[in-house]
């Protein structure tokens, strides 16, 4: 009889076939199965290549659920990993705060701290008795002084967005508000000193203290005192007060979003730019459990007990095989009666054991998580402390070590 190896397709999917571990095991594995079918006492309508392809499933399944369990675990470290390259099967990947600085990315660009949009500085020329300007038209570049919508290429423009307008009152004009006379109140502003009792006696005053009386003084400058404001309706951008004075002339900067980082196109290449826009790969990467780039297991890397389950699946799916085989034909006519076939017990026995061994499996996997081990490891250390409350103490000083 041809073994394994010497057999043309041994296998519907050839998954496995190279492994010399498991050529081995698949001529082992007709023999087991048939034995544990019966086949010494009564022939096993069974081929070797019906056997292979059960073994072969069987190695399917285990991969499967070991990887739904590392999906389970790692998918939030791989988001965005590139799949055509990279391949996690038997590899722990790194843990990565990726996943939370994506989350985190739209609350960044509010607060001008990174994101996925890309802003840019332009200005607008102010004109004498002009209140009202259109964003569009009128913002220009700060380097070449061209319309800033126009130059940005058309396949990238999206609905331009003013997110700060640089509308002050000019300095000059704006009134000190540290009083010089007062020493303990000038040490107190400019050198983070602080007065108590004794006005000889000073005290050095946390930073954070400093920081936070400046930003004060400036937000009370600009909301008590500053006659200067501005409204955006629509593509239209209106400033108070209708500029009239040389000090109220000149140039008006602002900051503008004119597109996202995921906007861009992906047909560029990972080295690539646009205008300024990087390209990022992320966004085509890992996405969820569906393109998680990771391939079956290789036969020689599983272990033991992986083979066990494996042997065990292997004979469910055979006994399954079996059963559908003779139910095609329910009783075998022999001299003066029929042979019962007993088709329909064996369909249903290998179906309830191959829902009882992936039960088994997956229960067993529940417990490997890395949610599920983090929680073991506490449970552990909280025991073990508190076990270590009932040492006595000698002397009642001290705890004796080693």
């Amino acid at each position: 009889m041809p073994t394994f190896v010497e057999t043309i397709n041994p296998t519907p999917f050839a998954f496995f076939d190279s492994d010399a571990q498991f050529q081995s095991e698949a001529d082992g594995m007709v023999m087991f199965v048939k034995r544990k079918l019966g086949d010494d006492v009564l022939s096993v309508e069974l081929t070797k290549k019906e056997i292979w392809a059960c073994f072969e499933e069987a190695c399917c399944e285990y991969s499967r659920l070991i990887h739904e369990m590392k999906i389970e675990s790692e998918l939030i470290n791989v988001l965005g990993l590139p799949t055509g390259s990279t391949d996690l099967t038997n590899i722990f990947p790194r843990q990565s705060f990726e996943y939370l600085i994506r989350l985190s990315q739209p609350y960044a660009t509010e607060a001008f701290m990174g994101g996925t949009y890309d802003a840019q500085l332009g200005y607008i020329n102010l004109i004498p008795g002009q209140q009202d300007y259109n964003i569009y038209n009128d913002i220009k570049e700060t380097v070449s002084g061209s319309n800033l919508w126009l130059s940005i290429p058309p396949e990238q423009r999206g609905a331009m967005r003013i997110v700060e307008v640089y509308h002050f009152e000019p300095f000059a004009a704006q009134h000190t508000l540290i009083n010089a006379s007062n020493i303990t109140n000038f040490l107190a502003t400019n050198f983070n000193y602080e007065s108590y009792v004794n006005s000889t006696v000073f005290y050095v005053l946390p930073v954070f203290e400093d920081v936070l009386r400046r930003g004060m003084l400036e937000t009370a400058a600009r909301v008590r005192r500053s006659n200067y404001s501005y409204e955006i309706l629509g593509s239209n951008l209106r400033i108070f007060p209708i500029p009239m004075s040389d000090l109220q002339l000149g140039r008006l900067y602002v900051k503008v979003f004119a597109k996202p980082h995921n906007a861009v196109n992906p047909d560029i290449g990972i080295s690539g730019s646009v205008s300024g826009s990087i390209y990022d790969p992320t966004l085509y990467g890992v996405s969820g459990p569906s393109n998680f780039p990771v391939n079956n297991l290789p036969f020689s890397s599983i272990t033991q007990p992986g083979r066990q389950w494996i042997r065990q699946f292997t004979l469910a799916l055979a006994k399954e095989l079996l059963g559908l085989i003779r139910s095609k034909m329910k009783t075998i006519p022999i001299p003066n009666a029929d042979l019962q076939l007993n088709g329909d017990e064996l369909r249903v026995d290998g179906r309830e054991d191959q829902g009882r061994l992936r039960d088994q499996l997956k229960e067993f996997l529940e417990k490997l998580t890395n949610k599920a081990l983090l929680e073991a490891q506490v449970s552990v250390a909280q025991s073990l402390q508190a076990q270590l409350r009932l040492i006595p103490m000698p002397l009642g000083k001290s705890i004796v070590i080693g």
